[in-house]
């Protein structure tokens, strides 16, 4: 139970990636908020972590909102007393180039994936400072560091997620908050067969595609969860400003 007593915030908690952090989070012994747009996705999650014993609530945010933002946190700790685990996963790709890109789709893109990181962390770091530390994790993304194709404004939003991240692991690492990025590549996920829709494409042969790296397979949620917990634990107490690459070799 490397996480006993810690209480834990997981955006973009209801699928994919978010749900096997939070439930991997709740098995290791945390308290969990699970947050999400969709507010039934995210109690099915707090509630299969209460039936497995655990503890765990059901929060629903627009993570770009700062008062959605600023409602999570002081829940999160009114029902916990505290927070000392912040997974920011909450994400979106739009599969277009910059001709073909929206301002519309560029500031939401840039308002789930790099300001609701930024809102998340402004509103939870007094807190974790006050309790003499915390870990922030932060999902970035393979194509955070280096480019991909179809796919400007994701890609220039998780290369903001990384470098924030270092930013953030400067500024407040002298009050015992580590902050790192976890970088998937392609992940078996709702959102990576949604690309394919995107871009017009048979499913199968893009999921062939996305298995195209060293260790010749897409990765599954729970392996980017497990990175998640050790990163969260006190086994990474000495890692900060990190970014963790767990992609099959795929930037290799």
């Amino acid at each position: 139970m490397r996480l006993e007593g810690k209480k834990a915030i997981v955006t973009g908690g209801a699928g994919g990636i978010g749900r096997a952090a939070s439930l991997a989070l709740a098995a290791e012994g945390a308290a969990v908020a699970v947050v999400d747009l969709n507010a039934e996705a995210a109690e099915a999650v707090a509630s299969e972590i209460r039936a497995a014993g655990g503890t765990a609530i059901a929060l629903a945010a627009d993570v770009s909102s700062e008062v959605d933002i600023e409602h999570v946190v002081a829940s999160t700790a009114a029902e916990f007393g505290g927070i000392d685990v912040v997974f920011n996963n909450a994400g979106i790709i739009r599969r277009t180039t910059a001709v073909e890109t929206t301002v519309e789709e560029w500031d939401r893109v840039f308002g789930v994936n790099v300001r609701a990181v930024f809102l998340m962390c402004k509103h939870v770091v007094p807190l974790m400072a006050a309790a003499g530390g915390g870990s922030i994790v932060n999902t970035g993304s393979g194509w955070g560091l280096k480019g991909g194709g179809q796919a400007i404004s994701y890609c220039a939003s998780k290369g903001a997620v990384v470098n924030m991240t270092r930013a953030l692991a400067i500024d407040h690492g002298p009050q015992g908050i580590r902050v790192n990025s976890v970088n998937p590549g392609d992940v078996d996920t709702g959102m990576l067969r949604d690309e394919a829709r995107q871009l017009g494409q048979g499913e199968s042969g893009f999921l062939a595609e996305a298995a195209d790296r060293p260790l010749g397979r897409m990765g599954q949620p729970h392996e980017i969860a497990a990175a998640v917990v050790w990163l969260a634990s006190d086994e990474a107490s000495y890692v900060t400003g990190a970014a963790l690459v767990v992609d099959g070799g795929g930037i290799a």
